[in-house]
């Protein structure tokens, strides 16, 4: 089951060419075609199916530094204030609010980990700050469990992942740019090896660069052109609740839940402690480069041999210009939700604050996350195909970190000065 969100009415028409195309309509693909349609340079967003519809949407909403690796703190430092000029920039409220983030735990050992990441990345003026079980109290009152301390940044905010990729979508349109949805792109056009444009489910179109932000997709579309991308999936189940009185503006994260307040009144939960992993072929091909992150996960991975382990074995890891691809095949990744992992979030949110008891679940929905050895995305050039760009990899934080890669991406893609740099991301560190 997937959240719902408003259909935005795309572009009709299919160009014959255009400067750069983006492969993939979520938050990073739709912020990239934004910020280039911003400086007049002709862009196409060819989607597979709808905007949006995939993990762009069906994520937390949440908009961190905390908890970043030191080296993805720029991005996230760049992504608030790109969040903040948001509603200006699109003329749209888009759900921003800088109410603060935080993590509480309930062992010293959870609590060294949090100070051992304070240190980590002293220097780089964050406003984060430990806190104790009173601190707790006092800043989310009516709480009856028994915290041992925490983590918070009052910088860190949330946003609506069900209104910003169309309000971003439709700003871009406004501005110039071209999307079309249920437009697959099998492969790319190449000449001497430089990209000359894209073979698509309904034609060619000529172009001197591509982007290729095609999330959990993009292993498989880069594998395609002998291209390596170490990326594994992960599925979170997600609640939503009808508007109800909470104990705070502050988006929690504890060990086995988390919850923030919505927009339209409500809250979103999940069983922070609880991550399916669908085992794949490539839990075969890629497994020994998790071998660090797995050590780390501190139990919250539920491996799972099921339906979707099928599904992707008979999906296509090799395909011609005029064949089906996989993207056809499958235009959105729905998963379905564990209903059992949802109940776990409820039971144990309602033990540690007894007022959403009264909470009434209105949707239930999963998205499937991609993520790298180093939960640090792929953003840069791919040397092997000159004229094609990756942004793919977000590890479960694409959304918070989305305006910032769209426009880094953009950057890279038209050899303007990066607005970061993006040597963290670069997609040789996993040669």
């Amino acid at each position: 089951m997937a959240p719902v969100i408003a259909p935005v009415e795309t572009s009709s028409a299919f160009p014959a060419s255009t400067t750069v195309v983006v492969i993939g309509g979520g938050i990073v693909g739709l912020s990239a075609a934004l910020t280039l349609a911003e400086r007049g340079i002709p862009v196409v967003v060819l989607e597979k199916g709808r905007i949006g519809a995939e993990q762009s949407t069906r994520n937390l909403g949440w908009v961190r530094k905390m908890g970043r690796a030191a080296p993805d703190v720029p991005m996230s430092l760049a992504a608030d204030r790109l969040w903040a000029e948001m509603p200006e920039r699109i003329g749209a409220d888009v759900g921003y609010r800088q109410a603060g983030i935080m993590y509480i735990v309930r062992s010293e050992a959870e609590m060294d980990m949090h100070r051992g990441w304070m240190k980590s990345v002293d220097g780089l003026s964050l406003d984060s700050r430990m806190l104790t079980a009173k601190d707790i109290d006092a800043l989310v009152p009516g709480g009856k469990a028994d915290w041992a301390g925490g983590i918070y940044t009052p910088s860190d905010g949330r946003a609506e992942p069900s209104l910003a990729c169309n309000a971003i979508a439709k700003a871009a349109m406004a501005k110039g740019a071209v999307i079309v949805e249920n437009c697959a792109v099998r492969t790319l056009q190449r000449s001497a090896g430089k990209v000359t444009g894209v073979v698509t489910e309904r034609g060619e179109i000529a172009c001197d660069q591509v982007l290729l932000a095609g999330g959990l997709w993009s292993r498989r579309f880069l594998g395609n052109l002998g291209v390596g991308l170490p990326t594994l999936p992960l599925i979170c189940s997600v609640i939503r609740t009808a508007p109800m009185e909470g104990p705070t503006e502050i988006a929690v994260g504890a060990p086995d839940f988390s919850f923030r307040k919505r927009l339209d009144g409500g809250f979103t939960i999940t069983q922070r402690g609880a991550l399916i992993a669908p085992l794949t072929l490539d839990h075969l091909l890629l497994g020994t480069k998790y071998l660090g992150a797995l050590k780390g996960s501190g139990g919250m991975l539920r491996l799972k041999l099921g339906q979707h382990a099928l599904t992707d074995l008979l999906l296509p890891r090799r395909w011609g210009a005029a064949s089906k691809s996989p993207f056809e095949t499958i235009r959105t990744m729905d998963p379905p939700t564990n209903d059992a992992i949802n109940t776990e979030a409820m039971q144990n949110l309602t033990a540690a604050w007894p007022g959403f008891a009264n909470a009434v679940i209105e949707e239930a929905w999963a998205g499937m996350m991609d993520i790298t050895p180093d939960s640090l995305p792929v953003i840069g050039p791919v040397a092997k195909v000159p004229g094609l760009t990756v942004a793919s990899g977000f590890s479960g934080h694409g959304f918070g970190t989305g305006p910032a890669a769209g426009q880094l991406v953009a950057d890279l893609v038209t050899g303007a000065t990066p607005l970061l740099d993006p040597t963290p991301y670069r997609l040789e560190r996993f040669a």
